[in-house]
């Protein structure tokens, strides 16, 4: 199954995130670029232009680095060091089932 713009490279859901259909329409659907790139003054998720834009893949589980220091660094600084933790698990289970699904 190829992306169709609601599963991101890093392992979220875009289904589960309250910001879907208000502030972003899917990570895919914005090429990388969520709404909150501007707050950080970056141009494109480092995640997504990693795996996507420098690798060509569909999602962070077919790269041979995963999980590399750009998937585990990054953090949603309103989350506490618990919730980032157990978030970065479950993306990290989420992208080993799609791999193990779809290559």
């Amino acid at each position: 199954m190829k992306n169709d713009g609601m599963s991101p490279p890093c392992g979220l859901l875009c289904g589960e995130c309250k910001y879907l259909g208000k502030q972003c329409d899917g990570c895919g659907n914005v090429k990388g670029k969520p709404f909150w790139t501007i707050k950080f003054k970056i141009e494109v998720c480092p995640i997504y232009d990693c795996c996507v834009n420098k690798k060509g893949l569909e999602h962070c589980g077919q790269c041979d680095e995963f999980p590399c220091k750009i998937f585990i660094d990054l953090k949603d600084p309103s989350m506490s060091d618990e919730e980032f933790e157990k978030s970065l698990n479950a993306r990290k289970n989420e992208l080993t089932k799609r791999k193990d699904e779809n290559g």
